[in-house]
Formats: C-alpha cells, structure tokens, sequence
C-alpha cells in the first residue's frame, strides 16, 4: 500500500458507505483492481476507515441523535441482531464471505433486483411507503437489525439492507436513509473496535501504516459528508432503481473479472 492508494480506497469508502451499493464490495473490488495484497493488514484497513464514515454521520446528525431519545432506544434495538452475527461469524466474515468474488457478484445482483421490483410495486401503488421513524415499534426495530445483519455477507450492503427491509415495513425512502445513517455510527464503530481487538498491533503500528490508516479515514469523512448530502437531496426526487441497475451491472463486472 502506498499513500495514493490510501486516499482512493478513503474516498471510495466514503463515498459509498451510506448509498446501498455495497462500499465492501466496491473496497474488494477496488483494492483488487490496485493489485493491493489482501493482507491483514489491507483487511484491517478497509474496516477501520469505516471510522471516519463514522464521524461524518455524527457531525451532520448529532443533533437528532441526542435529542431523540426514542431514536436512541430503536438504534440500540436495531443494532443487537447485527453485533450477534458479527460476533458469532467474525472469522468467516473476515476468511471466506471477503475472499469469494461469486459471494459478492451473488450479492449485488439479488439486492440489487429487489430495488427494482420493489420500487415497481411502490410505482403501480401496491405496496405503501408512508411510515416515519418516530412510528417505529420495538419489533420493527429488531426486524430492521435483522435485516441489517445480512450485510456481513459483502455485496448486500448495509444501507442497501437497512433502506429496503424499512421500506419493506412501510417506512418512507427519506426515513428509511435517514435511521440507516444513525444506525451506522454503533455498527460501524464496533466493527472498527473488534477489528482492532483481534488484530495484531505490530501489524498496525509497522512501517507507515499509521499514516496510511489517518489518510483512509480523512478521505472517507470528508467524502462521506458529500455523499450523505448528496443522498438525501436525490431521495426525495428519485427512488432507487438506478442503484439496482448499477448494481447488476457490477455484479457481472465482478463476476468476469
């Protein structure tokens, strides 16, 4: 790894951590196309500058984060289903499901299909999206965590997995964006935290990969700013079929390459 790839593979996981196309795949993907060694190292790396998509969300949000406290309490819910798959599946998240291109390539296209045909249904007015957030019940916010913790498999993506089992529910596509952000910061932070725990500090502390570590996650916050802003103004005069379509599309990239 180099400083330049650094910075691309930041930018790449910051931009697509909160859009559902998968910002694992697409850090696969990337760092596959650099010819980055998939290294412990470059594993912990793509986890932990999840950090700084972390700290984007935060410095947009707080505020609604802090002040609502009914919020907390379904983001606390939502998050126990994923923080039990994680713990349960770490060593086959990180040995098998990062290793398998089909996996991913599989992942992106049946997603990636449910937009679409979702928003078909929602277009012709068979389904309903009309619920927001402070609606939520208690089991609703554990289904969502459920449905979050498809994305240890990579490709699903975790927006991507949020966004459609709450429209699934009924919620809105702004709501829906708007809870899968939030509940990013303790997902997200604890993936980075067990990461760190589980991996070894003379892998992290060697060389520059210090340095390497703070430009991915610089890269990703600021980048993540601009993708979150981005993605709020294009939901509320666009649904998400584009993002399926692009994600067929880079299934079979995938898969061929």
């Amino acid at each position: 790894m180099n400083i330049i790839t650094a910075t691309i593979l930041g930018l790449v996981e910051g931009i697509t951590e909160f859009l559902p196309i998968s910002s694992t795949a697409h850090l696969i993907i990337s760092s596959k196309l650099l010819n980055v060694p998939a290294t412990e190292f470059q594993k912990f790396f793509e986890v932990f500058i999840q950090s700084g998509a972390i700290l984007a969300v935060v410095f947009i949000y707080w505020k609604i984060i802090i002040k609502n406290k009914s919020l907390l309490i379904n983001i606390i819910l939502s998050f126990i289903p994923t923080a039990v798959v994680g713990l349960l599946l770490h060593k086959v998240i990180k040995g098998v499901f990062f290793e398998s291109f089909t996996l991913i390539a599989a992942s992106l296209f049946v997603i990636g299909l449910f937009f679409i045909i979702f928003e078909y249904l929602l277009k012709k007015k068979i389904v309903k999206t009309d619920k927001k957030i402070i609606q939520m019940t208690i089991v609703q916010a554990l289904l969502i965590g459920v449905g979050q913790s498809l994305a240890v498999v990579p490709g699903v993506s975790r927006a991507g997995a949020v966004i459609l089992t709450m429209m699934i529910l009924g919620f809105n596509r702004e709501e829906s964006a708007l809870y899968s952000f939030v509940l990013a910061v303790p997902t997200l932070l604890a993936a980075s935290l067990l990461d760190f725990i589980k991996t070894d500090p003379q892998l992290i502390f060697t060389g520059n990969n210090p340095l390497f570590l703070f430009i991915g996650l610089i890269t990703s916050f600021f980048s993540a700013l601009i993708a979150i802003k981005w993605f709020v103004s294009f939901l509320q005069k666009n649904s998400l079929s584009g993002f399926g379509v692009y994600r067929i599309v880079l299934a079979f990239f995938t898969y061929f390459i």
